[in-house]
This record gives structure tokens, C-alpha cells and sequence, in this order.
């Protein structure tokens, strides 16, 4: 682990290679897994003031779920997650014609329609945040179904940190990343001399 300002980073962040491959997953880590994915309150305080713009765009399975539940709900551990349906899928989750999943959020982010981005935990993935002691804990999170986002990581030499280097700084900063990216060469300057 590395102390990056209030953070703890996972020597993983800087050594696995990743890089999202939606061609052959199209998207699946948005409707697999057993549970939602985390909220902020500041998050989910956004989506509930964009939920009226999004409710329409749901599918009529996610506005059920929506309707006697919420959006978001306390797993079991008592953290606040998105709404599943089906025990899998997200309900901002979509399909395509093509049957590529992508999020309703991000979609309308990106065409400008809300202002508000999907949660960072998220864009963030398969980096996932935890609470050690008073830092905040930055981990490489390795699920099964992302096996081809390693196979073309590693293809292209891309390391983790660098592919996620917009939901980072979206989420730490510019100097926390340019902090992490020094760390990271010269750990892999001393690697290399070993």
C-alpha cells in the first residue's frame, strides 16, 4: 500500500493491467453481481432531484422496483446502493439493439440533458473505496466477468490507474493523480532495478 494524501492505495492500482473491453463483455458488470452499486448522500440527494427526467427511460421492471422501494436501499452491511431488479440488474441499466448495456444517467450526462454523472463508484470501477481506519482505502476489485478487460489491458500494456485516470481525478483531484502517477514511476523504476 501507498499513503497518497488521505489515502491508502493498493500496490494492484499500480501494477494490473485493465482496460474495459465492451465489445466482447458489452457492458455486463451493470446487470450481474447481488447487490447495487454504492451512493454518496450527495449522490443519491442528485438523483433523486433527476429521478423525474430519468423515471420515463426506466424499464417498466426498474419503475416497479422504483415505486415500492426507492432508488437506492441499505445492503445487508447497512451502505446505501442502487436499486436492483431481478436480484442483478441495475435499474438505471439499459440494453441496446446491438445488446450493449449502458447507464441511463451517463447517457443523459453525456448529451447534456442532466448535470449530474453516474456514481463514482461506477466510473470508478473495479477500483473500489473503503474506509481504513481515517484514510480512505483505494483497491482493485478482480470479478470474474471482467477477465477480457485484463486479457486486452495486459494486450496494451495499459496499467489500472491509467485507464481509470478520469474517474480518479474526477473523484481525488489533479495533484492527488499526478501524486499517484510519480508513485508509480518510480515503483516501477525500483522494480526494475531489482
Amino acid at each position: 500500500m501507498f499513503v497518497i494524501g488521505d489515502t491508502l492505495v493498493s500496490l494492484d492500482v499500480l501494477e494490473k493491467e485493465f482496460c474495459c473491453d465492451l465489445d466482447t463483455c458489452r457492458g455486463c458488470c451493470c446487470v450481474e453481481g447481488d447487490a447495487g452499486a454504492p451512493v454518496t448522500p450527495s449522490e443519491e440527494h442528485n438523483i433523486a432531484e433527476t429521478l423525474p427526467r430519468l423515471l420515463p427511460e426506466l424499464t417498466k421492471e426498474a419503475q416497479a422496483v422504483v415505486e415500492k422501494q426507492g432508488f437506492a436501499y441499505n445492503d445487508p452491511s447497512g451502505e446505501r446502493v442502487l436499486s436492483i431488479v431481478n436480484d442483478k440488474d441495475c435499474i438505471f441499466a439499459r440494453t441496446d439493439h446491438n445488446g450493449w448495456c449502458y447507464c441511463l444517467i451517463e447517457k443523459a450526462y453525456k448529451a447534456g440533458k442532466i448535470d449530474i454523472n453516474k456514481p463514482i463508484s461506477c466510473h470508478l470501477y473495479p477500483i473500489r473505496l473503503t474506509q481504513v481506519g481515517d484514510r480512505v482505502g483505494v483497491e482493485y476489485h478482480r470479478w470474474d466477468i471482467c477477465h477480457c478487460a485484463r486479457v486486452l489491458g495486459k494486450k496494451n500494456h495499459l496499467p489500472l490507474y491509467q485507464f481509470l485516470k478520469e474517474p480518479l481525478i474526477r473523484r481525488f483531484g489533479e495533484e492527488w493523480y499526478k501524486e499517484l502517477e510519480l508513485t508509480a514511476t518510480e515503483w516501477k523504476k525500483q522494480c526494475e532495478q531489482r
